[in-house]
């Protein structure tokens, strides 16, 4: 092997290289917490929660293959709201 076939040969290996490395990666997984200030048996926050996860689907989304979604329903006592709050943000969303 001559030393321009080596080059030329290094130069094509070094320009596909990152198209392979990003063809290899997975897509990650994003993650949506959702705080509802009413119970899990409401009817129009349960509407509400339908239309945000049809949007989803119409937007290409797909729950359990590219985005989990943690819903928290902790009714209207502001202490139940921040515990909720509080471990929503654990989750780190």
């Amino acid at each position: 092997m001559t030393r321009r076939e080596f080059i030329t040969l290094l130069g094509g290996a070094v320009t596909a290289w990152p198209l392979a490395a990003r063809a290899q990666q997975a897509d990650r997984v994003r993650r949506i917490g959702v705080l509802m200030p009413a119970t899990a048996d409401d009817p129009e926050f349960q509407a509400r929660v339908g239309a945000f996860l049809q949007a989803l689907a119409l937007s290409s989304w797909t729950i359990g293959a590219n985005v989990r979604i943690d819903t928290h329903w902790a009714g209207a006592d502001a202490a139940d709201i921040r515990r909720h709050a509080a471990e929503l943000v654990a989750l780190a969303p």
